[in-house]
């Protein structure tokens, strides 16, 4: 891990001007935090007690805003997983100030040194949040988890809940999870598997605080903890989504399959990388055995993934089947309610079909708002994560002008070559004449300017 060189401050610096540049709200309106205030005092006497169930929760340490909790009961063959989520709704009156200021945001963004906020931090990080510091009032969907990995959502009750322990994926040990929780992530794995499904993640870089408020700029590592955990989350949001589409009702996250064109590109990037891919064998299975600590397969699944549409946001459509290319299978967000908006009304859907209750007007018309909120929510959180990298990268390199770098390319699109630079976490756009995905490449450093965010690399 090695910090980045920013001896004039310009990181600082260049991430106000990020956060001015795409209008992120400096602060929480006032009357916002009132009602937050009183909210964070309601008591929620109709909640069932489940504070003798042994949840916990599993997040990066630093985190605050803790959506789920989690238990795991053995049934005999099956596993039920109890999946407690902040119960946000109660904290949030309809067409209130919480409720309005919410909308305009859509979801958290964060940046190296902060976030922006969906809600109010005294109820994102205090009093709505899981933490294990008292009770808490949540909604648990129970999802039971068959030897094949099937899904089925068997209850969806208000409760609550006391969180056991806040356990960070860089520090948990096994002894500390509930017993079964890496057999479920195996079922899940396997069920994925045999749909075809093809939830492969390539690296992704980020920019780091590290405790001495220096920045590091790295490339994400992804512990077992954490994508076991990953599992659970999917598992709950598949057996949502089922029974929403069973209730033809519900807000799903779609992508459709890439297109011939995408699908022949990537046969293009993998002869390139001198990865060999059968024609018999399927775009998913290939996704699957790829290695993301091998340069040249993370380099093929970063193509596959610009390669196709992104994902979206659909409410239900009598006569269709809403579908996730990537999870092959119908899905929904549900999971993460005080990060994202659209996952607070799913959670309401749900509570009411699983009780045998009629969705509200308000949360069916909420639905079909919802997909063009959270497409401007994402493409701004997208944005600004990609500036925060452009200026991290042009931080560090600020000093290092005039020097050669080796690199491969990885992509190729209208606005030139991305280079992944070798041993650094740097991926440059460079202008290159008739450029293949796979090359090696030497390039050297001409400028760097931070309070543009750019960096300039010719091929040598």
């Amino acid at each position: 891990m090695k910090a980045i060189r920013d001896r004039g401050n310009a990181l600082a610096d260049g991430l106000a001007a990020i956060r001015d540049q795409y209008h992120l709200p400096p602060a929480i309106p006032p009357e916002v935090l009132a009602e937050a205030e009183q909210a964070s005092k309601r008591s929620f006497p109709d909640h069932r007690d489940r504070t003798d169930q042994p949840f916990v929760t599993l997040d990066p340490l630093s985190s605050t805003d803790l959506d789920q909790a989690f238990t795991i009961e053995i049934a005999g063959a099956d596993l039920l997983l109890h999946y407690a989520i902040a119960d946000v709704a109660s904290f949030v009156d309809p067409g209130g100030s919480i409720d309005r200021e919410a909308w305009e945001r859509g979801e958290t963004i964060y940046l190296p040194d902060g976030k922006t906020g969906l809600y109010p931090p005294i109820l994102s990080e205090g009093a709505a949040s899981l933490l294990p510091d008292g009770e808490r009032p949540a909604v648990m969907f129970t999802v039971r988890v068959d030897p094949a990995g099937a899904v089925a959502l068997t209850g969806v009750e208000r409760a609550m809940i006391r969180s056991r322990a806040k356990l960070g994926y860089a520090t948990v040990t096994e002894d500390q999870l509930p017993d079964g929780f890496f057999e479920l992530a195996r079922r899940i794995a396997a069920n994925e598997a045999a749909r075809g499904a093809s939830r492969v993640d390539p690296p992704q870089q980020e920019v780091n605080q590290l405790p001495n408020g220096r920045f590091v700029l790295e490339f994400r590592a992804v512990s077992a903890a954490e994508i076991a955990n990953a599992a659970l989350s999917l598992a709950a949001n598949m057996a949502i989504g089922d029974t929403l589409f069973a209730h033809h009702t519900g807000l799903f996250r779609v992508m459709p399959d890439p297109d011939k064109r995408a699908r022949r590109r990537i046969a293009e990037s993998a002869r390139a990388l001198g990865i060999d891919w059968p024609k018999d064998e399927s775009l998913h299975d290939l996704q699957r055995r790829l290695d993301p600590n091998d340069k040249a397969q993370a380099a093929l699944m970063l193509a596959i993934r610009r390669s196709g549409a992104h994902a979206s946001y659909a409410a239900y459509r009598e006569g269709e089947r809403p579908w996730h290319w990537a999870m092959a299978a119908t899905y929904v967000h549900a999971t993460a309610p005080l990060r994202r908006l659209a996952d607070r009304y799913v959670i309401e859907c749900a509570l009411a079909v699983a009780n045998g209750l009629a969705v509200p007007d308000r949360i069916a018309e909420a639905f079909e708002q919802l997909p063009a909120i959270m497409a401007r929510a994402d493409a701004k959180a997208a944005q600004v994560g990609a500036a925060a990298v452009d200026l991290a990268e042009a931080v560090e390199l600020q000093s290092r002008v005039g020097q050669t770098f080796n690199g491969q390319v990885t992509d190729i699109d209208q606005r030139g070559a991305r280079v992944q630079l070798c041993g650094e976490a740097i991926i440059v756009r460079v202008p290159l004449a008739e450029p293949s995905i796979g090359d090696r490449v030497h390039l050297k450093l001409v400028g760097s300017d931070p309070a543009q965010r750019r960096t300039q690399f010719v091929s040598v």
